[in-house]
């Protein structure tokens, strides 16, 4: 079963509730598709079976995402980074649809792809827009913001890719995208929350100023299953 709170565990709680159709699954561990996410999933507290079990969807030296507090892979395998963040819940956010945001379609994902290699919001592949609604800002017909959902735990949907082009920084494209997105996800009764690493003070700031409160620490883990040539993601 998902986790108590949604939002301790928000992928296993997504892969086994509202993003159950585009989860792989093996035992009581999980994860995306590689081409929509890299997020993997395991219950809270997983034993060494299910360690094995998320071996056996990554496959010998296969790459695993994790995101949760308190994650320790046995010793077999190797842990390829231990990032810091916060996760932000927008209780107070003030919430409003934007007349210039665009829906992106599957038509636009080169365009943001492009996006993110330019700004490197967070993972985004050719497939991520399966997650949810994304929206953009176009000015002369080109791309230059866009935000979206990402994971979405029971009763929640993550706020996430959060970008604009360098050329288009401070004119307030990210806070119109974010309260337009949280806009929709309040239209669905879900409350809309977000994570930023824990040293990126600005996009801190930013978010606490539009309404969100910081909820709890989040450590997002990237570790190599045992076996075979290992390839870091």
């Amino acid at each position: 079963m998902p986790h108590t709170d949604p939002l301790a565990n928000p992928a296993h709680s997504a892969l086994l509730g509202p993003h159950a159709g585009l989860a792989e699954r093996r035992g009581r561990a999980a994860r995306y598709p590689a081409d929509v996410s890299p997020f993997h999933a395991l219950p809270d507290d997983p034993t060494e079976a299910d360690w094995a079990d998320l071996a056996g969807l990554t496959g010998p030296g296969g790459f695993a995402l994790l995101a949760g507090n308190g994650i320790t892979p046995p010793a077999d395998w190797r842990v390829t980074f231990s990032l810091d963040g916060v996760q932000l819940v927008g209780d107070r956010l003030v919430h409003a649809h934007d007349p210039e945001a665009v829906e992106l379609g599957p038509e636009d994902v080169p365009e943001m792809l492009a996006l993110v290699a330019a700004t490197r919001p967070g993972p985004f592949e050719a497939r991520t827009i399966a997650l949810g609604r994304y929206l953009g800002i176009r000015q002369d017909g080109v791309l230059v913001a866009m935000a979206g959902e990402r994971m979405h735990p029971v009763g929640h949907t993550e706020i996430s890719a959060v970008c604009t082009a360098p050329t288009h920084r401070g004119q307030g494209l990210a806070a119109r995208l974010v309260r337009a997105v949280a806009a929709g996800i309040r239209d669905r009764d879900e409350v809309p929350f977000l994570h930023a690493a824990g040293d990126n003070v600005d996009a801190i700031r930013l978010y606490k100023a539009l309404g969100f409160t910081q909820s709890r620490p989040m450590t997002f883990l990237g570790a190599v299953a045992p076996g075979g040539e290992a390839a870091d993601a």
